[in-house]
């Protein structure tokens, strides 16, 4: 307990789970003296908390009886977890729930105290969370707005999707369960009419979208925390093995969590192992390292990767011839 609002709360609690509580069991469980626990009595009587005391070998310290801590009262710790809480539902959500964000932490900071209005107001300066997304999250914000309607009100939904594997968009139905954040990206999690199973879609890949009058009943044994977990799991992976050059291996430290397998070699290379969904995927995360890497295997992503080089060198190739006939 760092601080006099966390130990003046907690006192609280400690008397009203156990009234006729001696002063000095007090100071021993709050890490502080006697002198100080009387100190806190005068403050939560400056507060109207009634505290009365009982002489006698059986008294002690208690709350008048019947006083239940009012529920909005937070330690210092609780008081910033909150505000920031609100901080990063409007830099989520955006639009749709930033007024209430911000309602909610106008409303938190009028009943604080000062000592956390001024810890608060550090916190938000100091500690923040910012880039969450990936794609411009003012324009998505219509369909995520239906979405939200489509999983509060059961109903189904028609949307016009693009996948990166299919060129035109494809008309879907969805019975959607959920709205999902990760990786810098939302998704749309629900029954998929097409496949007839669940699936999961990017919301930004949702070309329009329009709410059925049709309900559906979401499937008792539909888990979202168990989907999530295996998710990936079920889905087709690609294994790529890189070597990184000597003077480029410094690339691969700081990125544990994307390699599957790191190995040093003798001659100062690195080989790195990551699973991509898709062989596209692998060749794109692989150029993104131009010359620093050679793919080692799968054999199809070096052949999709030699290509790829050869179709962009032709390109500039041409660039080139066209400004030197000019010049």
């Amino acid at each position: 307990m760092t601080n006099t609002a966390t130990r003046l709360i907690t006192m609280i609690f400690l008397l009203q789970n156990q009234p006729n509580q001696k002063a000095s069991e007090l100071a021993e469980k709050l890490g502080v003296s006697v002198r100080t626990i009387h100190r806190y009595f005068e403050m939560l009587d400056e507060m109207g908390i009634p505290v009365y005391s009982e002489r006698g070998p059986y008294g002690g310290f208690s709350l008048v009886r019947g006083y239940k801590m009012p529920p909005l009262v937070f330690s210092l710790e609780e008081a910033v977890a909150v505000a920031l809480g609100t901080g990063i539902v409007e830099e989520m959500w955006g639009e749709l729930y930033r007024e209430s964000a911000r309602g909610a932490l106008a409303k938190l900071e009028n009943l604080l105290p000062e000592e956390q209005v001024r810890e608060v107001t550090w916190a938000r300066a100091s500690l923040v969370a910012t880039g969450m997304h990936r794609a411009d999250l003012k324009s998505q914000t219509p369909t995520l707005e239906k979405l939200r309607r489509a999983i509060r009100e059961h109903r189904s939904v028609e949307m016009r999707y693009q996948t990166s594997q299919v060129p035109h968009a494809t008309q879907r139905g969805l019975d959607p369960y959920a709205l999902v954040h990760r990786w810098g990206w939302w998704y749309a999690i629900g029954f998929c009419h097409m496949h007839q199973e669940v699936r999961t879609f990017r919301v930004d890949r949702i070309i329009d979208i329009g709410l059925s009058d049709a309900t559906f009943a979401q499937s008792p044994a539909f888990d979202l925390q168990e989907y999530l977990k295996h998710e990936m799991q079920n889905q087709p992976q690609i294994m790529a093995r890189l070597r990184f050059v000597p003077e480029f291996a410094h690339l691969v430290a700081g990125n544990d969590s994307y390699w599957e397998a790191v190995e040093t070699k003798p001659d100062g290379s690195v080989e790195a192992t990551f699973a991509s969904p898709t062989l596209e995927w692998a060749a794109s995360t692989t150029l993104a390292y131009g010359p620093a890497v050679e793919v080692l295997e799968p054999p199809e992503l070096r052949v999709m990767v030699a290509e790829w080089v050869a179709a962009i060198g032709k390109k500039y190739e041409k660039k080139q011839a066209s400004s030197k006939k000019g010049t």
